[in-house]
């Protein structure tokens, strides 16, 4: 074995997100983009219009700030039709290079159909990409953007209204003055000053309630995996576990993504956690509270008020329990409603559209070009096996002190040059980062997004003898810093490690800590440290087969005979927590994780 070579970083360039998997596409499916190779080997993408002379054409189909059209037209033809119907949308979009939308225009399959493959960029003035179909447009060769910080500072201060005006009953007054009342006695509210507030969600909005927070008089901690403990520390924040947050917090303010593990992260289980009397803020998303265990938590005294922006289904019904509670106060997702910020949003998704006609590459890009066909042929099976293994490792992370030290080993018996991992890294971090955000992670914005979350990944390979006909032996992914929700994923060295090899084409896990394994990265996977003795895999798989949970494979690592063992269960339905007790409770099993792919 030859010696250890870091791998050079560069610039990322592509994959598609689509609502329920990740595809590549290739350079012969998607002719309107062409890489250009450059001396000093950046890459960089020229979009090729019907002619390279003429101004492209932007049609702006909802209102857009002034700023945003002005600087639009210092750049290209625009225009400006508002309120089309879907068909008449379909009729313009042939005659356009880029669109630009805010929430209420569908740009759906027929649109990037209809445009005869001219639109080259859709951009979404706001955060959330919901009306955008991104697996119809990167199909299409269509570059999507959004404008994601132009709202932060508007959400924030709107958040701290919220919290005021709850705390002090401030809605509710007022109606009553209007009604005709006078009731002083009744609208009596508490303090900020010296109460804890909690934030969950610690990015852009996150931090700047909490500076706000902090200028009230009041002691502000926080709970964010990936939150950087130095930028915590430099607002005088602490961070603290998500049960350690419930159980102390007065005030607990929301500022997560909705994602699949965020989804209903307050209900039931979690309000008996809380202080009882506590006061919940929300601007966040509204599917991230089970608005009927907040009704029931409400009812109970368990939260005393909720200040509430935003709802799962919205408008909400007339008749909603949640939204006609008198200890409720309700705006109709005003976070990002202010004149600065709506022109923010107008500046910051028109560079971005232009950026992207002129074949820059955008960090808010949520789709992207593609890579050479031939690469992506060879590493596909390595593309899976590598968002897998992030997915993996951020998983067995517990605690409140944040993933920031990633390092990736890749063993290959290729050259340097010949292996080409920057796809490879983005997939990592990928699967590192969207199993609690609402970013779409591809190789565009792999990086920054990394940096943003203040997430360093270094690479290194093993450069190893034999023949260089596959690309790779194994990738191993390492989390340092960190505490473990499964112990035995622990290396010797102190890190979280897990490895993974292809064979016969499906990615499959073949190390979790000290323990070698070799379990098949499909469906789901549990994890069990035992002690190495005869019957443990039946006993085990009769848990599973009793709850009629189907086992895909199985595989027991073991240190020495009759020692200590990692038995890892591939699943392909997610066991009930009734089920996982079960097995936790066999005597000879000292612990045990549950881990979605």
């Amino acid at each position: 074995m030859a010696a250890t070579t870091p791998t050079a970083a560069s610039n990322l360039l592509i994959t598609k997100k689509n609502l329920s998997s990740l595809t590549l596409i290739s350079t012969n499916k998607l002719p309107t983009f062409s890489p250009l190779h450059t001396s000093s080997h950046r890459q960089r993408f020229i979009v090729l219009s019907a002619s390279l002379n003429s101004k492209p054409t932007v049609l702006v189909a909802e209102k857009l700030g002034e700023a945003g059209i002005n600087l639009l037209k210092d750049f290209a033809n625009v225009d400006c039709s508002y309120n089309l119907s879907p068909d008449e949308l379909c009729t313009k979009i042939s005659l356009c290079d880029a669109l630009i939308v805010r929430s209420g225009t569908k740009v759906s399959r027929e649109v990037f159909e209809s445009s005869g493959g001219r639109l080259k960029v859709v951009g979404r003035a706001g955060v959330g990409i919901d009306n955008v179909d991104l697996a119809a447009a990167t199909e299409h060769g269509c570059l999507v953007v959004n404008a994601p910080t132009a709202n932060t500072i508007a959400a924030a201060e709107h958040g701290i209204a919220l919290l005021a005006a709850m705390a002090r009953n401030v809605a509710q007054a007022d109606a009553s003055v209007k009604a005709g009342k006078w009731q002083r006695n009744k609208y009596v509210g508490v303090s900020l000053v010296g109460k804890t507030l909690a934030v969950v969600g610690f990015g852009k909005v996150g931090s700047e309630v909490a500076r706000r927070a902090k200028g009230l008089g009041m002691h502000v901690i926080a709970h964010d995996p990936y939150a950087p403990a130095d930028r915590a520390r430099a607002i005088g924040v602490e961070l603290v576990s998500f049960d350690e947050a419930l159980a102390t917090a007065d005030f607990i303010s929301l500022h997560m993504p909705l994602t699949p593990a965020t989804a209903k992260i307050l209900n039931d289980e979690t309000f008996v956690k809380m202080k009882k009397g506590v006061r919940i803020v929300n601007v966040a998303r509204g599917g991230v509270i089970d608005e009927d265990a907040l009704v029931r938590a409400l009812d109970a005294g368990i939260v005393a008020q909720a200040a509430l922006d935003v709802f799962t289904v919205e408008p909400p019904p007339q008749d909603s329990k949640l939204v006609q509670h008198e200890r409720v106060t309700v705006t109709p997702h005003l976070g990002a409603s202010t004149m600065e910020a709506q022109e923010g949003v107008a500046i910051e998704i028109a560079e971005a559209v232009v950026g992207a006609l002129k074949g820059e590459l955008a960090s808010t890009a949520v789709n992207a070009p593609m890579v050479p066909a031939e690469v992506l042929a060879e590493l596909k099976p390595f593309v899976e096996l590598a968002e897998k293994l992030g997915r993996l490792a951020v998983q067995l992370v517990s605690g409140g002190s944040g993933v920031k030290d990633v390092r990736v080993t890749y063993a290959s018996a290729r050259a340097p040059d010949d292996l080409d991992t920057r796809v490879l890294r983005a997939m990592i971090t990928k699967g590192l980062i969207e199993p609690i955000s609402s970013v779409f992670v591809n190789l565009v914005n792999a990086d920054f997004s990394a940096k943003q979350r203040g997430l360093r990944i270094s690479e290194e390979r093993i450069l190893l003898d034999g023949s260089p006909e596959s690309p790779l032996d194994f990738i191993q992914v390492q989390i340092a810093n960190v505490e473990s929700k499964f112990a035995s994923a622990i290396s010797e060295t102190g890190e979280i490690k897990v490895e993974g090899r292809v064979k016969d084409g499906i990615p499959h896990l073949t190390r979790v800590g000290s323990f070698e394994v070799d379990v098949s990265l499909e469906g789901s996977i549990i994890l069990c440290r035992q002690v190495d003795q005869p019957g443990m895999i039946g006993k085990v798989g009769s848990v599973l087969g009793e709850q009629n949970v189907n086992v895909s494979f199985m595989s027991v690592g073991r240190i020495a005979p009759r020692k200590q063992a990692v038995m890892a269960i591939g699943v392909d339905e997610q066991p009930s927590k009734e089920t996982l007790k079960k097995i936790g409770d066999i005597p000879a099993v000292e612990e045990f994780v549950f881990l979605k792919l």
